[in-house]
């Protein structure tokens, strides 16, 4: 079986990206770009990001994660320290970050090293959640081989029943990565493929480098 995607063909020609126009610090401008997302539509979650790892085969992995904030310090995301992805960080803290923006034809690439949030902003950020979240945090051996989803609906079941009117704390294995990038990268589509590519590159005075990349 083969399907033949060579005849795709789309047109880039909602934006631009030019160096004159950029912030010295490239949050500033993840920021209007992630405004100006969602003040366009067309995406339904623009906090949609793809986490890659290399993962303990040696293998590298990317899933998709939702981002949950984004500071001048970097990029936080939550997950199972006991997942595959919280496995493979604590072997190499060393990931990627990227988005896809259809709607304004964007794309960013972070570049960044992950570490664990202090337990008190996680703690703060699980109580935010949903009861039924929490639970199912707590629930979740994930990443790990289960039998049935009936299994896993029956232990959800069965802690809601114990947990009823209980106060529901974070686990130890579940919380916050902080993601310190290294190197953001804004793509910007552009007609004849000749598509618009700015590189911030953190350097060790803590002052960013500015190049175009060709695409």
């Amino acid at each position: 079986m083969q399907n033949d995607l060579g005849d795709y063909r789309k047109n880039y020609q909602k934006g631009e990206l030019i160096e004159s126009n950029v912030p010295d610090n490239p949050i500033q401008l993840f920021q209007t770009w992630f405004y100006e997302v969602e003040r366009f539509g067309g995406v339904e979650e623009a906090n949609a990001m793809t986490v890659s790892t290399i993962g303990l085969d040696g293998f590298p992995k990317s899933r998709v994660v939702l981002l949950k904030k984004y500071t001048y310090e970097g990029f936080i995301f939550y997950t199972n320290y006991n997942s595959e992805k919280g496995k493979a960080i604590a072997a190499n803290p060393n990931l990627c970050l990227s988005f896809f923006w259809p709607n304004l034809e964007r794309q960013v690439i972070i570049k960044g090293v992950a570490e664990k949030l202090a337990p008190n902003m996680s703690d703060g950020y699980f109580e935010s959640r949903p009861d039924g979240s929490k639970l199912g945090a707590i629930v979740s051996e994930q990443s790990s081989v289960i039998e049935s989803r009936d299994i896993l609906e029956k232990k959800l079941k069965e802690l809601e029943t114990t947990m009823k009117g209980k106060e529901i704390l974070r686990p130890d294995y579940w919380g916050g990565y902080l993601v310190r990038p290294r190197s953001i990268e804004f793509w910007q589509g552009r007609p004849n493929r000749l598509h618009d590519r700015i590189r911030y590159t953190l350097q060790d005075d803590y002052c960013w480098k500015i190049n175009r990349l060709a695409p």
